[in-house]
Order: C-alpha cells, then structure tokens, then sequence
C-alpha cells in the first residue's frame, strides 16, 4: 500500500493530499529513510511523522483498503511520541 493511503486509512494525517505534501516535504521516514507519498507501506515497518511541534514513531501492524474510525487505531502501534521545545 502506498505511503500516503495508508496514512489516510489508518487516519494518522485525515487527507491522502496533505499526507503526500507532508511527504515531499521530507517529514516522513519509513524506517529510517526518507519516504516518498508513493512509497510501499509493509507490516513491521517503522513509520516517524514530524509534524509541527512534535514527533510520533508508529510501527505498521495491518494494511486495510478502508476501515472505520473506531478501528482505524488497529492498524498501527504507537512506539513513541516526542514534543520539541
């Protein structure tokens, strides 16, 4: 699955267009690396989004085409989440 739909998915960024400006804007890695929108997402991989203030590292537990928001949560696994001063 590509790097920005699954951040729509899973509802960590709420649209596919920002995820992808998000990503051009080389505040995404994918385990380390820095990613692409059109990036391929895997289970287990390790997924760190700088936005504004702070930074959350999630680790890929599931890859769904669309699910709802109450279970949107399952698909991802909260590693840590660090605030800049």
């Amino acid at each position: 699955m590509r790097l920005d739909k699954y951040l729509k998915v899973s509802r960590l960024i709420k649209r596919r267009t920002l995820a992808k400006e998000v990503a051009e804007n080389e505040r995404i890695l994918v385990n380390g690396k820095l990613a692409k929108p059109s990036k391929e997402v895997n289970i287990g991989d390790v997924i760190t989004i700088e936005f504004g203030n702070k930074t959350v590292e999630i680790k890929v537990l599931s890859l769904e085409v669309s699910t709802k928001k109450a279970d949107a949560t399952n698909l991802y696994e909260f590693l840590s989440e660090t605030k800049k001063v």
